[in-house]
């Protein structure tokens, strides 16, 4: 069935809102979020949180002109919107999809879109140095960021708000409340506003507040005193919004995020406004479709699903890392009650959702704050606890300074569990795991590991219970396969790993991780093709297993390392060194990640352009081997 969409069909350009009557902005309003649900059914995507800002968007665009003035989104995974208006609703068949549109704000991609984004809390920051720009260029523009209430717990939007507010720029931020980041959100902010939300006396008290104190009478110096006393105290009562207010911010609202006209009025009025100003928006995740209204944490992030029942198109019963390592803290909460697990914002995601429910007590979701959630465990740690902190490898990236400081610097005992290690897929450059194992191996006194398969990653959770050092351990988005193993002891032994497959010394091959199960695919290969491998599974990253792989390196033709992270600064560069110290002057290929940020697309096309399938390794090995290999060699892509 084919929907048909007359007026977004319309839509060419923004301008083309102002045309529109109010009514007719309503039935494009819905008419966007059944487009968002029919595209976002088919490519997967960020569906809850870009339903509730239809309203908000299309009046951002109808008031503001966004070729001139700049419209900052934090996260960026609520812009949908905003690219079907600027002229890319054609193209959203191709959204996240290889060689498609981001999922993303991307600069490349539009002159409306100026500034990349895609994780949270760097909109403020971002747009108060465009505003401090267009100040020195003696520039009229706005310049307005949208943040999410989730968003606004990440400390760099904080530091970024005293910044704007002492500066006195004339700047908007826009807070789009709907009470969730991707899983409900959780703290004191939370909890401030939704007082704010919920109160009534705020909204009946604030209209005539300011003539009220403004009234107090003042006569002479000590009475004077007592009325500015009471002018603050009746202020701190009954202003909400009152923390903005005091970092130097105008505050306006809270207002219904999906009432168009008032939206626009209010964005009018903020044009007049000098200074900053903070407009308090509520919306609802997910509004328009009620599967998501219902569940806004399962649609916030989707694969392809079925639009009548919101169930995922295909469905897998295999489980994932995620899941393993949920399961997994469990069975040791259960036996020793100084394991804890930390999340920031994130307990689906991670997995920790069943460790949340059995030990409440014990879990802790500290909101979008990696920098806080690394020192949190390391606070828990020096202590005597055994904390857990899962997190998406992406997103590590934001603690890289309290890892060193806090954790290895004092050799505390936390466990990082960096999920999403390697390529993730369609949401692209931000969000790919890619750096993990380099940011990490310089570090003194971490250990890192990196698992084959779930089996061998609880192996290694179970293991960091019982060390009293900092750990890593990196594992990548999806099932996790179980690999048979010949090893007679499968015990996780610090340093030590293992040989997945030996049938001789024409190649070594060393795999990290997951990159295993591939690579004994290919060692079968190479057999039926006269190459002889040997695959090592090194299970430590940091500290390696020397002796085993100087052992054979020694014996062996060729080495090549098979890594999904970067290859600079990665384990092959790593192994590279370890021979040269022990003068084996033999090259060490590594298949690895290029220097460069790797694009959107479905993990199996990036690996084969990535040359990281089995397929395209074996052929570089055969080219490698042209005398020994066989003739019938036959090599397709």
């Amino acid at each position: 069935m084919i929907t048909m969409y007359k007026l977004l069909e319309q839509i060419n350009s923004p301008n083309d809102l102002k045309k529109m009557k109010s009514y007719q902005i309503k039935l494009l309003a819905e008419e966007i979020r059944n487009f968002l649900v029919e595209s976002v059914s088919k490519t997967g995507g960020h569906l809850a949180s870009n339903l509730g800002v239809v309203e908000l968007t299309l009046a951002l665009h109808t008031v503001y002109d966004s070729l001139q003035d700049k419209i900052i989104w934090d996260v960026g995974h609520q812009s949908y919107v905003h690219k079907i208006l600027t002229d890319r609703r054609k193209q959203f068949s191709t959204l996240r999809q290889y060689k498609g549109i981001s999922g993303f704000p991307k600069r490349y991609e539009s002159s409306h879109d100026h500034f990349d984004t895609g994780h949270s809390s760097t909109s403020i920051s971002a747009a108060l140095g465009m505003a401090c720009s267009r100040d020195l260029n003696k520039e009229k523009h706005s310049v307005i960021a949208v943040i999410g209430d989730g968003a606004l717990t990440g400390g760099m939007a904080f530091e970024a708000l005293n910044h704007a507010g002492q500066s006195k720029k004339n700047i908007i931020v826009i807070l789009n409340d709907n009470a969730m980041s991707i899983s409900h959100n959780v703290g004191g902010l939370s909890n401030y506003l939704n007082k704010i939300r919920t109160n009534a006396v705020y909204s009946k008290v604030k209209d005539d507040f300011e003539s009220l104190i403004n009234n107090i009478p003042a006569i002479g110096k000590s009475v004077f005193k007592t009325a500015e006393k009471a002018k603050d105290c009746i202020k701190y009562f009954f202003v909400p919004g009152i923390l903005f207010e005091e970092l130097g911010f105008k505050y306006i609202g809270p207002i219904d995020g999906h009432d168009y006209s008032q939206l626009c009025n209010v964005l009018k009025n903020c044009k007049n406004i000098k200074g900053p100003i903070l407009l308090h928006v509520m919306t609802k995740k997910g509004k328009g479709y009620q599967p998501a209204e219902k569940y806004p944490d399962k649609f916030h992030g989707v694969s392809p699903f079925m639009i009548e029942t919101g169930k995922p198109a295909s469905s897998s019963n295999k489980i994932s890392y995620s899941e393993v390592v949920g399961n997994t803290l469990v069975e040791c909460g259960e036996k020793n009650n100084r394991v804890v697990a930390i999340t920031a914002a994130m307990p689906a995601g991670t997995g920790l959702s069943g460790f949340q429910k059995r030990f409440p007590e014990r879990f802790f979701d500290v909101g979008i704050a990696e920098q806080h959630a690394i020192t949190f465990a390391a606070g828990l740690a020096a202590t005597g606890y055994k904390p857990f902190f899962a997190v998406y490898s992406t997103f590590l990236q934001r603690g890289y300074d309290q890892i060193i400081h806090d954790i290895c610097l004092q050799n505390l005992p936390v466990t990082l569990l960096i999920d999403r290690a390697g390529l993730v897929g369609n949401d692209g450059e931000t969000h790919h795991g890619a750096f993990d194992l380099s940011f990490l191996l310089p570090i003194p006194n971490l250990t890192i590991m990196a698992p084959k398969d779930g089996s061998e990653l609880k192996k290694m959770i179970q293991y960091s219970i019982s060390e009293n050092k900092p750990i890593a351990i990196r594992y990548p988005r999806g099932s996790a396969i179980n690999l048979q193993s010949p090893s007679e002891n499968n015990d996780i032994i610090t340093g030590k790993g293992e040989i997945l497959y030996h049938e001789g010394n024409d190649v070594l091959l060393i795999a990290v991780g997951h990159m295993n199960a591939m690579v004994l695919g290919l060692c079968n290969k190479l057999k039926e093709n006269s190459i002889d491998a040997t695959l090592i599974n090194p299970r430590f990253i940091k500290p390696l297993d020397e002796d085993l792989i100087i052992k054979n390196a020694t014996k062996a033709k060729k080495i090549y390392v098979i890594e999904d992270n970067a290859k600079i600064g990665g384990v092959g560069l790593q192994i590279q060194g370890l021979l040269n110290k022990y003068s084996i002057y033999k090259e060490v290929h590594t298949i690895g990640l290029p220097d460069e940020f790797i694009q959107h697309g479905d993990t199996s096309t990036l690996y084969d352009l990535y040359g990281l399938t089995e397929e395209e390794i074996f052929k570089r090995i055969c080219e490698a081997f042209q005398k020994k290999a066989i003739k019938n060699i036959v090599i397709t892509r």
